[in-house]
């Protein structure tokens, strides 16, 4: 519980928080120059590289682009190889570097602390079921809630982006972690503050 709680407030220390790795588990997707698509997992990641699990990889130096769950879309070029996967380096603009830190610090926070899984939340019907979903080009579809807990949603939409996309529900960013027939299930990149979770809620 220290270390999360050091790497979330050590803004002071800007150069070593940049490059902090976080050893997290992340499921998703990446796509060599070809477009060929291969799944993946991260074994740890940090704001400058991340260390993949996966039967494939590029060239070094091959420019590779990766959705991950709760992350998001990310690029960089392959550094290196080692058994079972390999590694990328990043060269992020500022905010997105802050914003990647932001997120390692959550995913950091919730492993070290024990949170529970996010399928194991607490799911309820809300009385609007109404929404918006926004794909990675801006696109909006109006979609239906089937149910909604504080960490993510079901929902019927005529879309189906691929597993691990960035999209947005309502104001809410999100990323697709399953797909079924008529719909998606996505996880959010925050959890619902707890005072806002009941019926009521809107997305």
């Amino acid at each position: 519980m220290r270390a999360a709680t050091a790497f979330a407030i050590d803004a002071g220390r800007h150069e070593r928080r940049r490059h902090q790795r976080v050893k997290v588990r992340l499921t998703g997707q990446f796509m060599r120059q070809d477009r060929q698509e291969f799944p993946c997992a991260t074994i740890d990641i940090s704001p400058g590289g991340i260390a993949f699990e996966a039967e494939a990889s590029g060239e070094i130096g091959e420019r590779i682009i990766a959705y991950l769950n709760q992350v998001g879309r990310v690029e960089g070029t392959v550094a290196r190889h080692f058994y079972g996967g390999f590694a990328i380096q990043m060269k992020l603009p500022p905010l997105k570097r802050e914003k990647l830190a932001d997120q390692l610090t959550w995913l950091a926070n919730r492993q070290v602390l024990g949170m529970p899984e996010d399928r194991r939340h607490e799911r309820i019907e809300p009385r609007n079921r109404s929404t918006t979903l926004t794909l990675p080009g801006g696109r909006q579809h109006l979609a239906r809630i089937v149910d909604v807990s504080r960490s993510g949603a079901a929902l019927t939409v005529d879309a189906l982006p691929p597993i691990g996309a960035p999209v947005v529900v309502g104001t809410r960013p999100a990323q697709v972690v399953r797909v079924f027939n008529g719909g998606l299930a996505v996880e959010f990149n925050r959890l619902v503050p707890e005072e806002m979770f009941d019926e009521n809620i809107r997305l």
